[in-house]
């Protein structure tokens, strides 16, 4: 495939990562007033809340089988449709039930388009012969980030309903304009054999299925921090540090904003240390900064070390998803993705049973240990693929 062409479909999958943080996040921020709208209570909107993780979970391994059928091309762009049309929905349910089950369609959107663009991505990283994962991973760090702070912009002004169905207008623009870059290209065909000497990734024998298995151990370890410090270092440094509620929610910000500006450095990073080394490395780093941020008697030095875990985990799940995709094709993003995905289930109430037995600052370090183990894992794997 001709350089202009991998180059097109480089921008048009950054623009699907792109689109699907926006999304996500511009969601996320209307949580409150739709469960004002809805009259849930906070158990309720929790058991509701699920079926996003529900619908992703149960999508993501049928999207696999699904890519290898049709392609990860059209997945992709169904999924982006989908993906759009569903975030219109949540503000016009009236009970928690119907917001259950229009969430479980915007989970399965939302885990379908993952699996997709991803195992799109590992094609086109091999075509290319150069490690830009984390580059597609910045950019959804950066969608979700001006999805958030345009939805707290236009919270006060515009209602959830005009909002929401905003940016279903804006996905399906976007996905008919990136979409019809990917629709008009086939994935590369990558120069890569599997050791049988037949060409494309090796089939998913008992073996292989293990590595991938253990790579998506990897994207877990990594994604139990992202959701444990979402749902829990703001009251951590509320409560356990005293800070204001203004001070508290910046933790998550400079973790989010650690985390992009480690992707966004992240193939530079890969070029220079190579897979083993830099998840290594990332994974060591984030255990650091997460026992400082964790058990750190002030609040700075509580940011910093946040911060200094969002640069050790940014690029250690594209890099898991990586390898998963390139032993395995779509089925080894899909089994990465959803080990992923666990973990961001798993860490927040994990967090919280250990917070009740013992403290929330002690809890928080399950972060630091997931993320050691996460280097040993990457260490002891190093043979394994390339890196």
């Amino acid at each position: 495939m001709p350089g202009h062409d991998l180059t097109r479909l480089r921008i048009a999958l950054t623009v699907f990562f792109a689109l699907d943080g926006f999304v996500f996040a511009g969601w996320v921020v209307r949580i409150p007033a739709i469960k004002e709208q809805t009259g849930a209570s906070a158990s309720a909107l929790g058991l509701a809340l699920l079926g996003v993780s529900a619908g992703a979970v149960i999508t993501m391994t049928l999207t696999g089988r699904l890519c290898r059928r049709f392609g990860s091309h059209p997945v992709t762009v169904v999924c982006g449709v989908l993906l759009s049309l569903s975030v219109a929905l949540p503000p016009l349910t009236h009970s928690a039930v119907e917001l259950g089950a229009v969430l479980l369609l915007f989970g399965a959107a939302y885990g379908g388009i993952n699996v997709a663009f991803n195992s799109a991505a590992v094609d086109l990283v091999t075509a290319l012969r150069r490690p830009i994962m984390p580059s597609f991973h910045a950019a959804f760090s950066l969608g979700g980030m001006i999805g958030a702070g345009l939805g707290g912009l236009v919270a006060g002004s515009l209602s959830p309903t005009r909002h929401l169905l905003g940016l279903t207008v804006i996905g399906l623009i976007v996905t008919a304009l990136a979409g019809r870059t990917l629709l008009r290209h086939e994935p590369p065909v990558t120069p890569d054999r599997d050791p049988s000497g037949t060409d494309g990734p090796r089939r998913l024998d008992a073996r292989t299925r293990g590595l991938v298995t253990v790579f998506g151990l990897i994207a877990l370890c990594t994604a139990y921090g992202e959701g444990a410090l979402a749902d829990w270092g703001a009251l951590h440094l509320e409560q356990d540090l005293g800070a204001s509620p203004g001070a508290a929610a910046v933790g998550y910000s400079c973790f989010a904003l650690a985390m992009t500006v480690g992707r966004l450095s992240g193939t530079t990073l890969l070029e220079r240390l190579g897979r083993t080394r830099t998840v290594v490395a990332g994974g060591t780093t984030a255990a650091a900064g997460m026992l400082l941020g964790s058990l750190a008697p002030s609040l700075w030095a509580a940011l910093l070390g946040f911060g200094v875990a969002g640069l050790g985990l940014a690029n250690l799940f594209p890099v898991a998803v990586e390898r998963a995709g390139r032993l395995a094709g779509p089925s080894g993003v899909a089994i990465a993705s959803t080990l992923g995905y666990g973990g961001m289930l798993l860490g927040p109430p994990a967090i919280g049973f250990m917070a009740d037995w013992f403290s929330l600052p002690a809890a928080l370090t399950s972060v630091a240990v997931l993320a050691a183990v996460a280097a040993a894992i990457g260490f002891a794997t190093r043979r394994a693929g390339a890196g």
